[in-house]
């Protein structure tokens, strides 16, 4: 089985879960004899030492006279149909970090053109564009090694992709979320060979109801015109019918997924901090992952065990606001943001941590929680997440009440018995959560998809 893949993010250059996923997913399918090839923007540094497949950056691909002309005809009508290409006034990109914020307005600041428009304020933290607009009308672009906009960039990168699958030798085309999707549809018109569509995370996930019609358009063209739709759980799923419109019978259910292996248990609790419990938020900052909820969750816990501590790490649009409520509330001494954590940083925080909280406003999967039940943490979940549907001994809250959430908190701090108990089933649990698994669905579907194609 050769396995074309396009995707935007592969470790140890990520920026979420997707990544992470990726990693997992391809690594078992590699290990079931599946032949991959994996498309990324760029390939950087040891992102292309991965020995399991083969990485190929689609920066600097040529582009013969008669792909283009192919393309022109075939992209025709999947970009004039059913996706709407138009500038992004935003130096927003996914999982952008206030650094790389910073960056960009500094950019903004030495640029010809130093404004920042009505569009462009909604995506930049208030400090930033009050710093950067002065309250005057500005425009500006993407940079960096990009195009001169998210939607001029993912259009280059599905011209760029498609060329390498002109050029390849394999069976089926597999795609993760929507800036690929405009790639694996003109790879599919160009090579005739099947399209699986997976689905990490929809835009209403991401935006709730306000969301960018653009990415939602692009995503509803990828996922109707995919011959299979792979959705990461049954609440995507669902969304994915009833938002978009797609055929209920070629969408598919295939949870991720995590390697016990991947846990390094080497850290110990410094002696200092072994009197006090750690409750732990990881994830982006941002409207989907419900941070807000975190903290208020841990204003009440705080009313009750006085001697806890918070921490929130990751980075995300909403970190300035949430930085200054924790001033507000008076819990800046016991709330401790981390920023943004790689590696082993990671694998520590989740070590030392005693509580971990996922308090999603709406989570396709989730797989942080896995990752914190690697290390025998108890975890309190959303019950607006994927990953709930795989756990069943993992404590459940709605990310909205947050008076049931301080009380389960409190209860897991409260009684080391209860703790221990959530950790040994939930281990068992984990014993049927595994990558091979999710491997041999997605083999299943290949092998189906490309019998009926």
């Amino acid at each position: 089985m050769r396995v074309l893949m396009f995707g935007w993010e592969f470790p140890p250059h990520i920026s979420g879960g997707l990544g992470t996923a990726c990693f997992g997913m391809t690594q078992a399918l590699a290990k079931k004899g599946a032949e991959i090839i994996f498309v990324l923007p760029r390939v950087e540094g040891s992102a292309g030492q991965n020995g399991f497949l083969r990485m190929r950056g689609a920066s600097g691909t040529p582009v013969s006279q008669q792909v283009a002309e192919s393309m022109a005809v075939a992209g025709q009508d999947l970009w004039a149909s059913s996706i709407r290409c138009l500038p992004v006034e935003s130096p927003l990109v996914p999982y952008l970090t206030p650094q790389g914020y910073a960056e960009a307005l500094e950019y903004l600041r030495q640029g010809p053109q130093c404004t920042v428009t009505s569009q462009c304020v909604g995506h930049i933290p208030g400090s930033y564009a009050h710093a950067v607009s002065g309250g005057e009308s500005v425009t500006f672009e993407l940079h960096g090694g990009y195009g001169p906009d998210l939607m001029t960039e993912v259009h280059r990168y599905s011209r760029l992709a498609a060329a390498i699958a002109v050029q390849e030798n394999f069976d089926v085309i597999h795609v993760h979320d929507w800036m690929t999707y405009p790639a694996g549809m003109l790879a599919r018109a160009l090579t005739g060979k099947p399209l699986v569509a997976h689905i990490h995370a929809t835009e209403y996930d991401r935006s709730g109801l306000n969301i960018n019609e653009q990415v939602a358009g692009i995503e509803r063209a990828g996922l109707n015109a995919a011959d299979v739709v792979v959705a990461v759980s049954r609440l995507t799923r669902k969304t994915v019918i009833e938002r978009y419109g797609a055929a209920p019978e070629k969408v598919v259910v295939v949870h991720n997924a995590v390697a016990r292996h991947e846990a390094q248990r080497h850290y110990l609790v410094p002696e200092r901090i072994r009197h006090e419990k750690r409750v732990l938020f990881l994830g982006r900052v941002t409207f989907q992952k419900g941070p807000e909820y975190f903290m208020e969750a841990a204003r009440l816990v705080l009313q009750k065990i006085p001697n806890v501590r918070f921490f929130m790490a990751g980075s995300g649009d909403m970190l300035p606001e949430l930085i200054r409520r924790a001033g507000q509330l008076r819990i800046g001494k016991r709330f401790h943001f981390a920023g943004f954590l790689r590696g082993q940083d990671v694998d520590r925080m989740f070590a030392l941590s005693d509580l971990y909280v996922m308090p999603s406003v709406s989570e396709p999967f989730g797989i942080t929680p896995l990752e914190a039940m690697l290390y025998d943490v108890p975890v309190l979940l959303s019950r607006q997440s994927g990953v709930s549907e795989v756990l069943e001994h993992a404590l459940k809250a709605d990310f909205w009440d947050t008076t049931d959430m301080a009380d389960k908190i409190c209860a897991v701090l409260r009684y080391p018995c209860l703790a221990a108990e959530l950790v040994k089933n939930c281990r068992e649990e984990m014993k049927s959560i595994r990558w091979e698994n999710a491997a041999h669905q997605l083999l299943t579907i290949y092998r189906d998809v490309i019998g009926g194609h």
